[in-house]
């Protein structure tokens, strides 16, 4: 999880800085745009993570109950 967060925000500051940049903005505003952008970055890579994670569980889980059920219907 920790460096879920760290390359989100990572990602997040470079894309926010480079843009600042790219735009012609003064050094304080690209520092404050990339802080913006790591705070954001980081928090939309955990959330798209733990959308991830749920789908591997209930994937997981669902092939479980795959490979028990024809055990299931063949004795009775």
């Amino acid at each position: 999880m920790k460096f879920i967060f760290l390359s989100g925000g990572v990602l997040g500051f470079l894309a926010a800085a480079l843009g600042g940049i790219s735009a012609g903005r003064s050094a304080d505003r690209v520092l404050l745009d990339g802080t913006l952008g790591c705070l954001a970055g980081a928090l939309v890579f955990r959330w798209f993570w733990s959308v991830l994670q749920h789908g591997f569980r209930e994937t997981y889980v669902a092939k479980q109950r795959a490979a028990v059920a024809p055990t299931k219907n063949a004795r009775t």
